[in-house]
């Protein structure tokens, strides 16, 4: 009996012998799966916050465009309120001197005209102003009339626009990314989490639970513009 006794002690510390290997391999494959997680929450997280920062400098770029666009365009309709006002004095002054029948004062100021206006002044000139009641009120009215600068600041504040929503795009693409880092964040404090466990059990259902929420921000980062 005793022989037999030991022989029941000797198995079954060759059944724990057996035993240990198996729970060292499970252990060791957890640890595996466990850094290869970090490894990937790692780069994908400085990935994020890389796109994320060349995103929010892309829309500093576009919105600092937009303003000097912005401004352009109130130079140049500045500048072609003045040419307008200008114009609009000079043919007040040109009334007067025909109403006058002032001929030599009348073709003076007729001469000060711009060059770019005097198209819509001519065809206004000869609907005859002076005896017409039914003329249109002056050059700007007419359909010859036209003004580069007005339609310059029309132009930069259309380019302005197009720029700043640009802009904005890109801002909602950093965002994004933010979004992005705060998830990987999620993961990797479920990670941490996890290993705070002994039990085998909790710590694969977690390391389960991080694996499919990293799978979100992966399909964003394999999917979103890149800066």
């Amino acid at each position: 009996m005793p022989e037999a006794g030991g022989s029941n002690i000797e198995i079954a510390h060759h059944l724990s012998e057996r035993k240990e290997p198996s729970q060292s391999v499970g252990h060791e494959i957890l640890e595996i799966v466990e850094a290869l997680i970090l490894a990937i929450v790692a780069i994908t997280t400085a990935w994020s916050g890389y796109q994320a920062a060349l995103w929010t400098g892309h829309q500093s770029e576009l919105y600092g465009q937009a303003s000097k666009l912005r401004v352009q365009a109130e130079g140049a309709a500045t500048y072609a309120n003045q040419e307008r006002l200008y114009n609009s004095s000079t043919v007040v002054e040109w009334l007067k001197a025909e109403a006058h029948g002032d001929k030599k004062l009348a073709d003076l100021f007729e001469r000060r005209l711009l060059p770019e206006f005097r198209p819509s002044f001519e065809a206004w000139k000869n609907t005859d102003p002076i005896n017409n009641p039914n003329a249109p009120p002056g050059p700007q009215s007419m359909t010859a009339y036209r003004s580069s600068k007005t339609e310059e600041a029309a132009k930069l504040n259309d380019q302005a626009t197009e720029v700043f929503e640009q802009g904005t795009r890109d801002r909602q693409l950093s965002d994004q990314y933010v979004r992005v880092t705060v998830t990987l964040a999620t993961v990797l404090l479920l990670m941490a989490i996890s290993q705070r466990f002994k039990t085998r059990g909790v710590r694969l259902a977690l390391l389960v639970v991080a694996t499919l929420l990293l799978c979100i921000p992966v399909f964003h980062i394999l999917t979103l513009p890149r800066a």
